[in-house]
Order: structure tokens, then sequence, then C-alpha cells
């Protein structure tokens, strides 16, 4: 189901508004619903539901039905996840089966934190 860009507009704008670091808004690009993808959005939402629970929209974009989307953002890999907000905006490629490593992308951890 294609998502409209003013609608992505709107969602993006709102998130804006929140206070910092209240808000995280994150697009998940996948191709189709391949063992891969289906692993990275399984792996990336028990993440958000423990480290963001309310505090995340995230909208999956599969870049075979929406190839425009994937073409704006410069997608070269799939999966790969981009963070929008809070800012900075950060890109992580892969089935986000490396919890540390995504959490340290989204910075929901420090490198610090892990006794570096």
């Amino acid at each position: 189901m294609p998502v409209e860009s003013s609608d992505l507009r709107v969602k993006f704008e709102k998130a804006a508004q929140a206070p910092p670091g209240d808000r995280y808004v994150l697009r998940l690009y996948v191709t189709g619903m391949t063992t891969r993808s289906a692993r990275a959005v399984k792996n990336l939402r028990a993440i958000c539901d423990e480290y963001l629970a309310g505090r995340y929209d995230l909208e999956v974009i599969d870049i075979y039905q929406q190839p425009l989307l994937a073409k704006g953002e410069q997608i070269i890999a799939a999966p790969t996840l981009i963070k929008k907000l809070p800012l900075p905006v950060r890109r992580i490629i892969g089935d986000m089966s490396n919890r540390e490593r995504v959490l340290l992308g989204l910075h929901l951890v420090r490198s610090d934190d892990r006794g570096e």
C-alpha cells in the first residue's frame, strides 16, 4: 500500500515538534518479505519495544513496491534503517541482528556505556 508523501511530511513535522529525545522517526527499507527482511523487521521492533516503548514511529517500506522513496533516500542495500529523528540522521544496514550496533546507531547507548 503506497504511502502519500504529504502523509509522511505531516508525520515528520509532527514528530519534529515533539520535545528533543521524545520521539524517534524510523524508516526501514526492505526488499519484499524475504527471510532477511522479516528478520530485520522483527529484530528492530523488539529493540524499539524494549528501548523506545511508545516513543517511536516505524515505517517499513518495501523498495519493490515504492521504488521512488528508495531512490529519494539513495538506498543502495537492503535492509537499511534510517533514523530521521532525533537528529543526526543515521543509517544502519543489515538485518538488525547485531543489537549493540543498532543501539549505538540509534544513540540509545553510548560507546562508553559498553565498558570501553
